[in-house]
């Protein structure tokens, strides 16, 4: 009975991986399609940090914050921030840039 266990948390595991693999597609294409949107340069992305959240109006769902960068001039290089609600984008913070 116990290998069922161990079945069991092997699969959610493997699943969450590969949801996270998911999340991390889905945010880079919606960073890249808002700097083109927005006629920026994107440069790169990264995950500071995803983990489960629960609220009455969404249920429970992954929220995930990445950091992007990007460039208004094409010489230098900001960096924003990106929020996911589960493969939704929900906020995109951006600091002062040069155009």
């Amino acid at each position: 009975m116990e290998n069922i266990y161990y079945l069991l948390l092997a699969f959610l595991v493997g699943w969450y991986f590969i949801y996270l693999r998911k999340v991390s597609e889905s945010a880079r294409k919606h960073a890249a399609r808002y700097c083109e949107q927005t006629s920026l340069q994107f440069i790169a992305i990264a995950r500071k940090f995803s983990r489960p959240k629960f609220d009455k109006q969404h249920g429970l769902y992954f929220f995930s914050v990445f950091e992007f960068e990007f460039s208004g001039d094409g010489e230098s290089s900001n960096t924003g921030e990106l929020t996911l609600r589960g493969l939704k984008l929900n906020q995109v913070d951006l600091p002062a840039y040069r155009i």
